[in-house]
């Protein structure tokens, strides 16, 4: 089981309670469920941090503008999860900016509508405070990362964190559906395009991983930890 799929554990039917009209199939209004476009920008720096967001399907891309207009990219969420939550904890201006990778459906909901629904159903009012620790800790992580981890490890370790949060169990194996591009992992792991495709690759000459543009299969996830801890 993914960890994205853990709200399940905590007896919330999210999608429910933040999609009813949409699962109904009732005449849905436009700020409960919105499909956007690949390459449509969903919020930016400074619009305001008054929504929250779950997705339906598809991928949404997190990110922030660093000098000179350089795209940092700090998630990439899919289907089960949700984004938007600093609005929760005073965010009153967007810090960073949404972006739909592929054509994404998602629910929005208003603060308003959200601060009522966590007083009937204080089961919410936790799952969304563990995702907002979870994000720092994700963070924090990555920072720590980057300081004392180098280019080789901060890929093999983002590989083993899409199998623990997306990895789907085949026999012996691990599926991640929707496999990110090499641009999109350089991206999250600070390092570069041919940095990427040059470990991946060696990766495969293993016979630890397959990969194509679509999906990664982790056929040993043990040996794979392993290679975590090689340097070079």
């Amino acid at each position: 089981m993914t960890d994205q799929s853990y709200w399940f554990l905590e007896n919330i039917d999210l999608p429910a309670l933040l999609c009813p009209n949409k699962l109904s199939k009732a005449k849905v209004h436009e700020h409960q469920s919105r499909t956007f476009k690949k390459g449509t920008t969903i919020y930016l720096p400074e619009d305001d941090s008054d929504k929250l967001f779950f997705i339906n399907e598809g991928r949404i891309k997190i990110g922030i503008y660093g000098t000179a207009g350089k795209e940092i990219i700090k998630a990439i969420l899919g289907k089960g999860e949700v984004f938007g939550e600093l609005a929760l904890v005073g965010e009153s201006k967007r810090r960073d900016f949404a972006y739909a990778l592929e054509e994404t459906s998602v629910c929005v909901i208003t603060m308003d509508e959200l601060q009522s629904l966590m007083l009937e159903n204080t089961g919410l009012q936790l799952f969304l405070m563990k995702i907002i620790g979870r994000r720092v800790m994700t963070v924090e992580k990555r920072l720590e990362s980057l300081v004392f981890k180098d280019s080789r490890s901060r890929i093999v370790e983002y590989l083993l964190e899409l199998a623990k949060t997306k990895g789907q169990r085949v026999g012996y194996e691990l599926l991640v559906r929707k496999f990110n591009t090499h641009q999109e992992i350089a991206n999250l792991t600070a390092t570069s395009r041919q940095t990427v495709t040059t470990i991946l690759n060696e990766l495969r000459g293993k016979n630890i991983i397959t990969f194509d543009r679509k999906r990664l299969l982790i056929r040993d996830l043990e040996v794979l930890q392993k290679e975590a801890l090689v340097t070079v």
